[in-house]
């Protein structure tokens, strides 16, 4: 059974979406954030409801649906 993923303002979020960042986040581990307004395309949903995978800095990290909006 598929669960919803949901982004900030409770929008169904699917596998291909594209979102935008609400809040400029740091990266762990790193010195680079990605700024507010940052668009990350063509997201992968995970295991987690509270997560997605995208390409966002030039690499591909986890990001918190939370800090996300649907594009």
């Amino acid at each position: 059974m598929p669960m919803d993923v949901k982004d900030s303002n409770g929008t169904l979020l699917a596998e291909g979406d594209s979102v935008t960042l609400i809040k400029d986040l740091k990266v762990k581990g790193s010195s680079l954030t990605l700024k507010r307004g940052t668009v990350v395309k063509n997201i992968h949903l995970t295991n987690s409801a509270g997560e997605i995978e995208g390409r966002a800095g030039g690499s591909t990290m986890v990001l918190k649906t939370e800090f996300l909006k649907k594009a």
